[in-house]
């Protein structure tokens, strides 16, 4: 057992669970801290980034966990209750696109914008887009869209479609659905609650494709490495996802805007200066 290897798959699935909620690009901090930790060159390039793509099912378990009951009454509600129909069908809706467009540019996407300054770029790019998007909410007096119920099949896709934006790295499915939710008349409260649903069929739809598509790859000698960082990963987002929901209640979102214009800077400047060599 290499214990350096385990901590670093450690360290990654935290960094996973800590960032995949908020506006700040999960894909993008793996990405970097992949980089800084040499990860990919212990257990090699395409595997590292299957294990990148399969611990984002730990974080998406810690939102079954949160929304259990939301959960079981949609299902449960299925065949009888309109409510339950419309929200289900929303949260398909919502997915389709990045499907779609995942299938289509997926490989191109990985094969040429899976670098730290293209993730430095689009972090800066988002910040700005928050601030922006922050000063319209603030004109607003009310939304149009309050909750999750409120919402039509239109509006779910359209925030489905704005997900798609995150396929490139540094821009945050997050990031996207809920800045992008809001700026299309939903509540901050309500953006956030659906990308939370919106995350559950489209990262362990692409979880389950990534190892299905990468099996080759893989051997029952990597179990013990990729449930560690599924541990972690689940136990690191569920005390996020609970942090959040109780953040977007009272605060905005400008914190993380700042957050990703100071981040992105310094990754720009320290590879730039040499400071720091980015592996690509």
């Amino acid at each position: 057992m290499d214990l350096v290897l385990f901590i670093k798959a450690a360290l990654m699935g935290i960094v996973e669970g800590l960032t995949e909620f908020l506006p700040i690009s999960s894909t993008g901090h793996l990405i970097l801290a992949g980089s800084l930790l040499d990860f990919s060159s212990n257990i090699g390039a395409d595997k590292a980034k299957v294990f990148d793509i399969a611990i984002q099912t730990g974080a998406i378990f810690a939102v079954i966990l949160v929304y259990m009951q939301r959960i079981r009454e949609t299902l449960s509600g299925l065949t009888s209750e309109p409510k339950s129909q419309r929200f289900a069908l929303n949260v398909i809706v919502g997915f389709l696109p990045a499907v779609v467009m995942g299938l289509l540019f997926g490989k191109a996407i990985k094969a040429h914008l899976f670098t730290p300054v293209v993730v430095a770029t689009t972090f800066i790019l988002g910040g700005f887009i928050i601030i922006w998007a922050e000063r319209m909410a603030s004109r607003v007096q009310r939304y149009r869209v309050e909750t999750v119920d409120d919402m039509t099949v239109l509006d779910a896709l359209k925030v489905g479609l704005v997900q798609c934006l995150a396929l490139v790295p540094g821009t945050s499915r997050s990031g996207a659905t809920i800045i992008g939710g809001m700026m299309l008349g939903l509540s901050r409260q309500a953006a956030t609650e659906f990308s939370f649903f919106l995350a559950i069929p489209t990262l362990i739809g692409a979880g389950a494709y990534s190892l299905y598509k990468e099996r080759a790859l893989l051997s029952m000698a990597d179990v013990p490495l990729f449930s560690v960082g599924l541990v972690l990963s689940f136990l690191s987002a569920w005390v996020c996802v609970r942090w959040l929901i109780r953040y977007v209640s009272s605060h905005n979102f400008l914190p993380f805007a700042w957050y990703r214009l100071a981040f992105g800077a310094l990754i720009l400047v320290t590879w730039y200066t040499g400071a720091i060599t980015w592996a690509e």
